[in-house]
């Protein structure tokens, strides 16, 4: 049985030498007045003109640099929260969401306040909607009724 090949190793960039020097601003301008922070820009100029960088890096790799290593630097200071979440997880059947609330129809010319219940479930995304001319706990019980009759039956865990 064949092997398959192995990736070959990864090469190094032409900004290499220059990731310390870089990172080095852009911990300084952690401290800085917001308007004397390095812009992108200003970092590649000072890469030309005083480390003779001219000819062997290119703005954009520059600017790709940049854009991921500011944030990580400000992420290791403390300065910014690292990206978090916890993903969410729905069982079918398990979960709804309810809203409730006034809306303004216009009937007949008539301009008219409604209460509109909304009932959403989580997993599915599928919803029920039910305008009532009554408005107040009635029209909110109602529109619970008519959400469970539509959807035949009553999510088993919880409707928030």
């Amino acid at each position: 049985m064949a092997r398959a090949p192995k990736p070959p190793p990864k090469r190094g960039s032409r900004l290499d030498r220059y990731r310390g020097v870089i990172d080095g601003w852009l911990r300084d301008d952690l401290d800085a007045p917001r308007k004397q922070r390095h812009t992108t820009k200003r970092i590649f100029d000072r890469l030309l003109d005083e480390h003779d960088a001219a000819g062997l890096v290119s703005y954009g790799m520059v600017r790709d640099y940049v854009a991921t290593r500011r944030r990580e630097i400000r992420i290791e200071a403390g300065r910014e929260p690292a990206n978090t979440f916890t993903p969410q997880t729905h069982l079918p059947g398990r979960e709804a969401e309810v809203d409730f609330g006034e809306v303004a129809v216009r009937l007949r010319g008539e301009l008219v306040t409604c209460a509109l219940f909304s009932l959403r479930l989580s997993y599915s995304g599928k919803s029920v909607h039910r305008s009532s001319a009554s408005a107040g706990q009635e029209a909110f019980f109602e529109g619970h009724a008519h959400a469970f009759r539509v959807l035949g039956g009553v999510p088993t865990g919880k409707i928030r």
